[in-house]
């Protein structure tokens, strides 16, 4: 039975995750393919970059609420384990973690696009947001902050994820209670899964940020660029 509920939270996940906001708001607002576009992802920044800023913005919310929702269907799904005595609380807790990462896998590798999409930045955030939204908003704080200080919205990405996973692990190890009980060791898990991620999924803009090549916030790409062709 819990394996079977396991089972429709991943593949819920994923699916939530696989639709492609992106791409459908870069053809609704520009007319343009957004895999055509920059880096060819179909994430918040390469939104802007085919679309403006009023997409960008429109695809940062459905994004971040792919991670939400799943994470939501999952707490819904596992509800029955929330009081139960022994090992319930993690199943309810692993459920949200793994829904909230089949997202990001759905993002990342979209079954409607040939298995591409994003680097599953928003959605981690938004998984997160429903986790422990503390440690979201100073991750997404830290993302705005250093992405648009540097004009460099990758590295803002990475060092985000990084400090979120920093700020759970404290909170787990010092027993802190900001704002809601500390997070649970589930939480900080899906943290260090998801920085390992984000910093694997940007090792080209890396590249380019240390050869300085990489592209800054503002910066127009070219229609019909393919992603292979932004790297040094």
């Amino acid at each position: 039975m819990t394996a079977g509920l396991y089972i429709a939270v991943v593949a819920i996940g994923y699916l939530i995750g696989s639709i492609p906001f992106g791409l459908l708001i870069s053809q609704a607002f520009a007319k343009k393919d957004i895999r055509q576009v920059g880096s060819g992802k179909i994430g918040t920044t390469n939104v802007m970059r085919a679309a403006g800023k009023k997409a960008a913005a429109l695809s940062l919310i459905l994004d971040v609420g792919k991670g939400v929702l799943a994470v939501t269907l999952a707490g819904l799904i596992f509800s029955d384990y929330s009081t139960a005595s022994t090992g319930g609380f993690a199943w309810l807790e692993s459920a949200k973690v793994l829904a909230a990462l089949s997202a990001i896998a759905g993002h990342s590798w979209s079954v409607f696009l040939k298995f591409k999409g994003g680097r599953g930045v928003a959605t981690f955030l938004g998984g997160l947001l429903a986790l422990y939204w503390p440690a979201a908003v100073v991750g997404a704080l830290f993302m705005i902050g250093i992405g648009f200080r540097t004009r460099y919205m990758s590295l803002g990405s990475i060092i985000g994820a990084v400090t979120a996973f920093i700020m759970l692990t404290a909170f787990n190890l010092l027993r802190i209670d900001f704002l809601q009980p500390y997070p649970p060791f589930e939480y900080v898990t899906y943290a260090m899964i998801c920085a390992v991620f984000i910093y694997v999924m940007h090792r080209d803009n890396i590249i380019r940020l240390v050869s300085g090549t990489e592209r800054r916030i503002g910066e127009e790409a070219k229609v019909g660029t393919s992603p292979s062709s932004n790297k040094p």
